[in-house]
């Protein structure tokens, strides 16, 4: 049975009033919705919030969710929606970055230990540097990138047409390439 199947007839479950159903959903989609807005708005109390909102509201309209499209897309449109209507309400320049607050879980097994570190490294690096894109970028690298959405699905999420969807990842790859080459940042000349 494939994860699409699991989630259809999870749904269907929920919508006959299966309570267990839905926490499965939720078990199953947890961890990557909130890693998502974590990246979005780089505080862990506001991203479990504002997942735990992701989820009421999904499971609140759960009976217009179009069975002809993956779940978990819905779901981060979901994500998406809700995290935006926050940032927007929120005031401008009170989003912290904090190392602390952003995981780096991108070791390559198998690398010497000196390049272990240089990797860990560059990647804290590039966190820090997708925390202050602007959200309208940061966005769209962390759905591509980290989440590995297809350029389609993330138009889905984004409800945005693909042709938008490619202009702002290589707007925001430009962006994350500018401060890389900066000298003394991640890969610019040094003295």
């Amino acid at each position: 049975m494939t994860r699409h199947e699991e989630d259809l007839g999870a749904v269907r479950r929920c919508l006959e009033h299966e309570p267990a159903a839905f926490r499965e959903l939720v078990e199953r989609y947890k961890n990557q919705i909130f890693s998502f807005i974590l990246r979005l708005v780089a505080n862990p109390s506001d991203a479990e919030d504002l997942a735990q909102e992701t989820f009421i509201k999904a499971f609140k309209n759960l009976s217009s969710y179009d069975p002809g499209h993956a779940f978990i897309t819905w779901l981060f449109k979901i994500a998406h929606n809700t995290t935006i209507d926050f940032m927007r309400a929120k005031k401008p320049g009170t989003v912290s970055i904090h190392d602390e607050e952003n995981p780096v879980d991108l070791e390559e097994p198998g690398q010497p230990p000196e390049g272990a570190l240089a990797a860990v490294l560059q990647a804290a690096f590039i966190e820090k540097l997708l925390v202050a894109l602007p959200p309208l970028y940061k966005e769209i690298l962390i759905l591509r990138h980290k989440e590995g959405w297809d350029l389609k699905e993330i138009s889905r999420i984004l409800d945005i047409p693909e042709g938008t969807v490619k202009v702002r990842l290589f707007r925001a790859r430009g962006m994350l390439q500018q401060e890389l080459a900066v000298p003394g940042r991640g890969g610019g000349a040094r003295a």
